[in-house]
């Protein structure tokens, strides 16, 4: 489980603040069926800094993080992801059927209120980056942020969505994510769809990198001499730093999520971005180095109160 202390962390780049809002952190499930084709042997020969903070070799399952990225730029106030949500019906996904966090109470303690939410970005529209979207206000499903504007990936939410029967119907969970998660964004007026590439603001970029989903997408912030890029799922555990040929359970399109991995990954090590993944355990962010032909794993972002980012090897 999460340490209570750790739970809100934060760092600043350039003159971006970043506050790292982790809703829980645990084993989530065996290693072999998060990455499924990643070697055993990538993991026990990493044992070293893989566990505790993403790998428990007693269990073999990969510890995993729900975490939102809340963001300070340009006077505004940007969530990346917004986790599982509340009360939500998900049968057969037993992480996230009918829970009930404290993810409003952790907003608060950063002095996030909902109505101070300028702008949501959704990754992409998979269960665990989409639930905060709405909440329940008697029984009717309504924006959780409302002065938001919510930044959607144009070709999920067509996928998703009814115009492509929710996901081809491969699972029947999709709809009711949709229906609960996105169709009231929808509904309320403050949904934004783009593709290919969107400026937020002087600072932050979103760009799409399909494959994961069809609008998996990744957020560029460049601020003074500061770079990171927040991936959502491209990379769900370190051992795909590694071997960035390894699709999660999840991808929907195996080789396209490998293309876009690998072109993030060398831009990230060619021009020293912090790589900042959705799930990753530990302090949720590293910089990647270019070894022999791949990639290693270079120092970890340590976050202090109020304080410019720093690395620790």
């Amino acid at each position: 489980m999460t340490n209570e202390n750790e739970r809100v962390q934060r760092m600043v780049l350039g003159n971006v603040e970043v506050i790292r809002v982790v809703e829980w952190q645990r084993p989530f499930a065996p290693a072999s069926g998060i990455v499924p084709e990643a070697a055993a042997d990538v993991w026990k020969d990493n044992e070293d800094w893989l566990a505790p903070d993403h790998w428990e070799p007693d269990s073999d399952w990969a510890v995993l993080a729900l975490q939102t990225w809340v963001l300070r730029s340009s006077g505004r106030t940007i969530l990346v992801d917004t986790g599982a949500g509340n009360g939500r019906e998900r049968p057969g996904m037993p992480p996230f059927h009918r829970c009930q966090g404290d993810f409003l109470d952790l907003l608060a303690r950063v002095d996030v209120r909902p109505q101070d939410v300028d702008v949501v970005v959704n990754t992409h529209l998979h269960v665990d980056h989409v639930g905060w979207n709405t909440v329940d206000a008697d029984g009717e499903w309504v924006p959780t942020f409302p002065h938001a504007q919510y930044l959607i990936p144009a070709a999920d939410d067509f996928h998703y969505g009814p115009d492509n029967a929710y996901g081809n119907g491969l699972q029947a969970v999709d709809r009711l994510i949709y229906e609960d998660s996105i169709a009231p964004i929808h509904h309320a007026g403050q949904s934004v769809l783009w593709d290919g590439l969107h400026r937020i603001d002087e600072h932050l970029t979103l760009e799409s990198a399909p494959g994961h989903t069809p609008g998996s997408s990744v957020l560029r912030l460049v601020s003074a001499s500061d770079r990171a890029v927040f991936v959502g799922d491209l990379v769900h555990s370190p051992v795909q730093i590694l071997q960035p040929c390894c699709n999660s359970n999840a991808c929907l399109a195996p080789e396209q999520a490998a293309a876009s991995r690998r072109r993030v990954l060398q831009r990230a090590a060619d021009e020293r971005e912090l790589l900042v993944p959705a799930h990753f355990g530990g302090t949720g962010a590293v910089e990647v180095r270019q070894e022999r032909g791949g990639f290693t794993l270079g120092p970890w972002a340590t976050a202090s109160p109020r304080k410019r980012a720093s690395v620790t090897e």
